[in-house]
């Protein structure tokens, strides 16, 4: 079996014994569950950022947001889309993984910590 040692605090590696199958039990074994916190907490504030602004985006071109303002309707509506898209995409896929729908897993979401 695998045998682990430590030589430096920041180095980790496992010993491998001969099985002659070219296999060790550690490959198999599911790493336990990391949940990005932080990477969800960027994602929900790019979800709210967006649709805050879309929202002024859309107020601007309905007329409800003075005339006055108009020339700044593009630019707000362009920097609302590219927040929300994807806060809305990596916010879907943590609901996704923390109901446990098959084929999604915190693993997806690109974690800040490495």
């Amino acid at each position: 079996m695998a045998k682990r040692m430590k030589t430096d605090k920041s180095v980790k590696y496992t010993r491998m014994t001969d099985t002659g199958d070219g296999y060790i039990d550690l490959q198999f074994q599911r790493r336990p569950l990391k949940i990005p916190w932080r990477s969800i907490g960027v994602a929900c504030l790019l979800l709210a950022m967006g649709t805050t602004l879309l929202t002024i985006g859309a107020l601007l071109v309905s007329g409800h947001i003075d005339n006055k303002h108009s020339d700044r309707m593009w630019p707000v509506l362009i920097l609302g889309m590219l927040l929300f898209i994807p806060g809305f995409y990596h916010v879907r896929l943590a609901l996704y993984a923390f109901r446990g729908y098959r084929g999604y897993s915190f693993e997806d979401i690109p974690d800040y910590d490495d």
